[in-house]
């Protein structure tokens, strides 16, 4: 048995040895035979005192990730008559370099949490994956690109690639970010993914009550659904959290909110609903 190590992407050649016979002359050995494979060939060497060893010769680049082992079958024979032969099996294993480059799972992330959300806590996680082994498929994670400002918020384990919340966030501030992750191997290739992570509102903001107008004193004989005051409201929430409306305290009428999207402010109407006695 002869067992040889080749480096995945190696050109090589490899000394198997001599076989010994006993026997002289044409009776003694005289070739080798290597059973028919794609990768190897076998070369017989002389040397000066006549005996003869052979070289496996590695003809195309091997690929642990392909194939980890190869067994071939070596024939030595002598020139007898009766021609006898002996064998020996070779093992060749197909030892790692880091020829392939870190894999994330996705091309990009998207994740989302609510604002307010407590500190610590796991957001998404990305995985990337290598074909090498050992060291070669040992990834590290971290994150490469992302704004100064928001550098501190976020942390991603480099083990396992999950990103944690490491500062409170406001929906208020900032809808959304963006960064780059890198996953890097033992022997230094690297792969890159975007990450985003969108923030949530949550109902944390009591509405502004803004009068912008109003008539003042009112006189008695003002004329029902005639404008008093004009009132604005506005919530720094958004979508039902930023919605508002006014009720009064007694009968008196109130239209119907107007919404501006836009600006997220209600404007309403203040109309006299019944006659007003002094």
């Amino acid at each position: 048995l002869f067992v040889s190590r080749v480096k995945s992407g190696s050109s090589s050649r490899f000394v198997l040895g001599t076989a010994e016979d006993d026997d002289i002359g044409i009776n003694s050995l005289q070739n080798y035979h290597l059973s028919s494979n794609p990768y190897f060939k076998l070369e017989v060497q002389e040397t000066k005192d006549g005996g003869k060893y052979a070289e496996l010769i590695l003809l195309k680049q091997l690929d642990r990730e392909e194939q980890q082992t190869y067994h071939m079958i070596l024939t030595a024979m002598d020139g007898g008559e009766s021609k006898k032969t002996g064998t020996a099996t070779i093992l060749v294993t197909v030892t790692d370099i880091n020829d392939n480059t870190p894999v994330f799972s996705q091309a990009s992330y998207k994740g989302s949490l609510k604002e307010n959300s407590p500190i610590g806590m796991s957001i998404l996680q990305v995985k990337a994956s290598d074909s090498d082994e050992g060291s070669n498929a040992d990834i590290t994670y971290t994150i490469i690109k992302i704004q100064d400002s928001i550098q501190k918020i976020f942390n991603v384990d480099s083990r396992d690639g999950t990103i944690i919340l490491m500062e409170n966030i406001d929906f208020e501030d900032r809808q959304n970010y963006v960064m780059i992750m890198q996953a890097s191997d033992g022997g230094g290739l690297v792969a890159h993914c975007n990450v985003e992570i969108e923030v949530l509102d949550e109902n944390d903001n009591p509405p502004d009550v803004i009068l912008t107008s109003i008539s003042s004193p009112v006189p008695e004989d003002i004329e029902p659904g005639a404008v008093i005051a004009l009132i604005k409201v506005h919530d720094k929430d958004s979508g039902e959290n930023g919605e508002s409306c006014i009720v009064t305290s007694d009968e008196h009428n109130v239209s119907s909110p107007l919404h501006n999207k836009e600006k997220a402010e209600l404007h309403h109407h203040c109309y006299r609903g019944r006659p007003v006695g002094r």
